[in-house]
């Protein structure tokens, strides 16, 4: 009995990862000169997403790629943001920024594809997101720019939320 609700919940483990697409966005090796030579040391930045509107970011650090790329996506999951969507696209015009870097995000036809560059193109394929343009500003470090790009997704409104804000049915707010 106790075998087969272990197989249940190893198995329940599985399905839960599975749902996650997990990007890598940028790997960083650095080293440190000691006694005996180099000590290299790596850095990674993941996205992760159920492609239904769920998004997280991670930033893990340590002596071997894999470890590191293991506890960016423990990390990613652990912060996991909703992105409002409509229609593959997101719902209206958005800037973010994080220190000195700004992301744009514009709301795009059916049909224009993910029109974003490196680390937002990540986080929207993550997010489900077909249709969207974005135009990244100011400093183009990749962690600063998915902060941006998180920070114009927390900054979303919710169809939803906002008609009920303002005491309407989302019928009358969109006709």
């Amino acid at each position: 009995m106790e075998q087969e609700r272990q197989k249940h919940n190893d198995r329940n483990d599985r399905r839960a990862q599975d749902e996650f697409i997990e990007k890598l966005v940028k790997l960083n090796r650095t080293s440190k000169t000691v006694k005996g030579g180099r000590r290299m040391s790596f850095s990674a930045l993941t996205v992760v997403g159920d492609q239904k509107g769920r998004i997280g970011y991670g930033f893990g650090k340590a002596n071997d790629v894999t470890e590191a790329i293991r506890k960016s996506i423990d990390k990613a999951k652990s912060n996991l943001t909703t992105l409002p969507m409509k229609n593959g696209t997101i719902p209206h015009e958005v800037l973010g920024k994080y220190k000195s870097s700004a992301v744009l995000l514009k709301p795009a036809c059916p049909g224009t594809g993910v029109k974003a560059g490196g680390p937002v193109r990540a986080v929207m394929d993550a997010a489900g997101i077909t249709d969207v343009i974005s135009k990244s500003q100011g400093s183009r470090t990749s962690v600063n720019v998915i902060r941006a790009t998180f920070d114009a997704v927390a900054q979303m409104m919710n169809a939803r939320s906002v008609a009920q804000n303002r005491g309407k049915t989302l019928n009358d707010m969109w006709g």
